[in-house]
């Protein structure tokens, strides 16, 4: 028995797994004596209580002795690992996982020790400081190695700083099982649009089309800057004009850059309307 672990009855359930569970999450092991996969899960279950250090709590309830409380929970096989939060049952699984499970399980309730550095390094972000957000998602990385939206949010801001060998980098050393696999699809695209070179000057390429509207490269890196400004209707604009000029230009890479850009406005959810415009925009071109 150890300060994050304790065995816990009817008369005490209320104090010590709802009203304990508005601090910290709570998780209530249904078990019995009799019980062998009980005898398996239980000592997992003590060993990660003590290793997290109070970043969880463990009750452990005799089912057999507390029949009222496994009734109330539907407890209809043990072990049965039910979590408390904020005083009601957020996630659960019956049956004596291996260790490697139930310390995902656990993994997926609880904040990584690196989200407050990451939280700060957002903030930075939106006040205009990359540099001071890059470091703090460093370090966070540093807490944290394997935090996906650490990661993912690094790469973002090393594509905003045109840091392209660092983005892709980071976004390379991914894994197969991500978890945000459309954000990392949108990433990618980002990435990219920003090694294309796109940071031209948007006046002066209008002026090289003015001059000449078959100026199809000039089309191109105009529709490039565009979107790296946000500025994605004028540029599928220009991607689509392309198209229509000549589909089979380099490689057909207006109609593949126009491709890119769902991807990317797929992402947030927010442009459906306009990823929908230009798709069937771009079906009627080439049809």
């Amino acid at each position: 028995m150890h300060a994050f672990s304790t065995e816990v009855g009817s008369a005490d359930f209320e104090e010590s797994v709802i009203a304990a569970s508005h601090r910290v999450p709570v998780l209530v092991d249904f078990w019995a004596e009799w019980c062998a996969p009980c005898r398996t899960l239980k000592p997992i279950l003590e060993k990660l209580a003590a290793e997290y250090g109070g970043r969880f709590r463990l009750a452990k309830v005799n089912s057999d002795q507390n029949q009222e409380l496994a009734a109330r929970y539907a407890v209809r096989g043990i072990p049965s690992v039910k979590t408390f939060m904020d005083g009601a049952v957020v996630r659960e699984f019956t049956g004596a996982l291996p260790e490697a499970q139930v310390r995902a399980f656990i993994d997926e309730l609880l904040p990584s020790p690196a989200e407050s550095l990451r939280i700060a390094a957002l903030e930075a972000r939106a006040r205009g400081d990359s540099e001071v957000a890059c470091s703090l998602l460093a370090d966070a990385l540093e807490l944290d190695p394997a935090n996906e939206n650490a990661q993912l949010d690094l790469a973002e801001m090393r594509i905003d700083r045109r840091e392209i060998d660092a983005a892709r980098a980071i976004l390379d050393s991914l894994g197969h099982a991500i978890r945000d696999a459309s954000r990392v699809a949108a990433l990618r695209a980002r990435l990219k649009l920003a090694a294309s070179g796109g940071g031209a000057d948007p006046a002066a390429l209008a002026s090289r089309i003015a001059a000449n509207a078959d100026d199809l490269d000039a089309r191109l890196r105009l529709a490039q800057a565009l979107a790296l400004a946000g500025n994605y209707r004028p540029a599928l604009e220009e991607l689509l004009s392309i198209v229509k000029r000549d589909r089979h230009w380099q490689d057909q890479a207006a109609r593949k850059a126009m491709l890119d850009l769902f991807t990317l406005l797929g992402s947030d959810g927010q442009s459906d309307d306009l990823v929908r415009e230009f798709r069937i925009a771009l079906a009627r071109t080439l049809n």
